[in-house]
């Protein structure tokens, strides 16, 4: 009886452990493919809840990656200027926007800026952060506990690396640049 017991405990162990590892997964749908991504909600709440509110209602589609650097990361997420299915779209002044929603306070932690790592954009304020991250095409260690890692490429990477690339004597800015074409919680 008691084995019987265990046994049936464990197996709701493992499927609420699932069932929670789950809720932190987000496919990233780009043109070359899709991304899977695992959030942080361990080490930046307040941000893993802002990204799935923001992705859940359906901003980050169509949003364009504006800033691309090669060998240093991939910029997306003015969902006020940066949607280029909307009335507001100007490529000019994406990046310079965000949501309607107030700016987040730092949660800076001892995640590093790895390759596939997802972290929030900023202004030179470090509680500035509204919509807008960057991926990291490869480590960028200067950046640790600068700005606040949320999460990380799982799967997929190799799509982002596909991600047009900007002018390098422009700071990365891209013409017609590739965007997201989802964004969603599994």
């Amino acid at each position: 009886m008691n084995k019987i017991l265990i046994k049936i405990l464990i197996f709701f162990l493992i499927i609420i452990n699932q069932s929670m590892s789950e809720e932190n997964i987000m496919i990233l749908k780009l043109k070359d493919g899709d991304v899977k991504i695992e959030l942080f909600s361990d080490i930046a709440p307040n941000h893993v809840k802002r990204i799935k509110e923001l992705a859940d209602k359906g901003k980050y589609d169509n949003v364009v990656f504006h800033r691309v650097i090669d060998g240093f990361m991939a910029q997306t997420g003015d969902v006020q200027f940066g949607n280029s299915s909307t009335d507001n779209f100007d490529l000019r002044r994406a990046g310079m926007g965000g949501s309607d929603l107030p700016d987040l306070n730092q949660e800076f932690n001892n995640s590093p800026h790895d390759r596939g790592t997802l972290s929030m954009a900023r202004s030179s304020d470090p509680n500035s952060a509204n919509s807008q991250f960057f991926i990291c095409f490869k480590p960028a260690p200067f950046l640790d506990k600068q700005y606040t890692v949320f999460g990380k490429v799982i799967e997929g990477m190799e799509y982002v690396d596909k991600i047009k690339r900007g002018d390098e004597n422009n700071n990365g800015a891209v013409k017609d640049p590739d965007k997201i074409i989802s964004f969603k919680s599994l």
